[in-house]
């Protein structure tokens, strides 16, 4: 071999002068060189810890619940909603505490707009002023809204439908469907169904959902945004069951005690409560169990109103009525087969 191709050979393998003076590089102990060799083309970059595990780069550390930040901000969270909760909280005429946070402003206002909806889809049924349901509707609808002393724009109507169904929109627009009367039969029994339903208005029960779900609202929307996304859907389907269709039987369960107070104070005989919804279990053919309504059962309906009409009757006898046989009115006596 000459001596130049030899010299060259050997300046290949001979580190340059650079090279010569950087220093040399040392890896940490705990990194294994022969991982770093072993890695393929391409893969993601690794961080290592001192006990030779490793974890994806930028994977997140610690769960989030073991941050001390995080549980900070739930303590502040928390204490700012329960105080904003108590605060908004107030007694119901039966002394349950409900929670209120809409003004009588907003709950009309919302009143109106289903007003509006119901008539643009019940208003060509609506039935003429002056025939004999209306003027039966709305002789027990008076007698019962001069009982409770509300002031509001009162509006009475008379769908014609097979429906048994009647309700009160905030703002005192009573309706009525026609197929309910069948049940009803007598002005007790209408009055039985109409106080129901005023005295949700009375205790204010429409304010009540409007705020429970914009609060069940909030708090689905902090859970999704801090835990997880898939928190909201579960939460829906817990907070209905555990929160809202309990909560909304108390409240049928408190119209069912102040409606029938009503009826009694305006000189209805409160035991035909007790046969109204009687006859309305008869009628139910199928009915979901009681813990997946919004109502309670009739069975049970019945059970509470026969314990609560002792009450009523001292409410009527108070108001100096005369007995219920004289105060049936001329109507219901000639009329009570009409509606069957």
């Amino acid at each position: 071999m000459s001596i130049a191709v030899f010299r060259h050979k050997f300046a290949s393998r001979t580190p340059s002068a650079a090279a010569r003076a950087a220093p040399a590089l040392r890896l940490p102990a705990f990194i294994n060189p022969t991982v770093l060799a072993q890695r393929p083309h391409g893969a993601r970059s690794l961080s290592f810890r001192p006990n030779g595990t490793y974890r994806r780069f930028n994977s997140g550390g610690s769960p989030f619940w073991q941050s001390r930040r995080f549980w900070v901000r739930a303590q502040l969270i928390g204490a700012l909603g329960t105080g904003y909760y108590v605060y908004h909280l107030e007694d119901s005429p039966t002394g349950r505490r409900q929670f209120i946070n809409v003004s009588p402003a907003t709950e009309a206002k919302a009143g109106l707009q289903s007003y509006r909806a119901v008539m643009a889809q019940y208003g060509r049924q609506l039935m003429a002023r002056g025939t004999p349901a209306d003027m039966h509707v709305r002789r027990v609808a008076h007698r019962v809204i001069q009982a409770t002393g509300m002031q509001a724009d009162w509006e009475v109507h008379v769908i014609d439908s097979p429906e048994r169904n009647a309700f009160v929109l905030p703002g005192g627009k009573i309706f009525v469907f026609s197929g309910i009367l069948a049940l009803t039969q007598t002005e007790d029994g209408l009055a039985t169904v109409l106080a129901h339903e005023i005295a949700h208005q009375y205790a204010r029960h429409p304010a009540e959902q409007i705020s429970r779900g914009t609060l069940f609202s909030f708090v689905l929307l902090l859970a999704s945004f801090f835990v997880d996304p898939s928190m909201a859907d579960l939460g829906r389907v817990t907070g209905r069951l555990l929160l809202e269709l309990p909560n909304s039987r108390a409240c049928e369960r408190e119209a069912d005690h102040l409606g029938l107070l009503f009826m009694a104070a305006a000189c209805y005989d409160p035991n035909e409560a007790v046969a109204f919804w009687q006859r309305m279990r008869a009628a139910e053919e199928t009915a979901p169990p009681q813990f997946l309504s919004t109502h309670p059962s009739s069975a049970s309906r019945v059970d509470g109103i026969r314990d609560l009409l002792p009450q009523a009757q001292m409410k009527r006898d108070a108001a100096n009525c005369p007995t219920p046989e004289l105060t049936s009115s001329f109507f219901s006596a000639l009329n009570s087969n009409r509606w069957t």
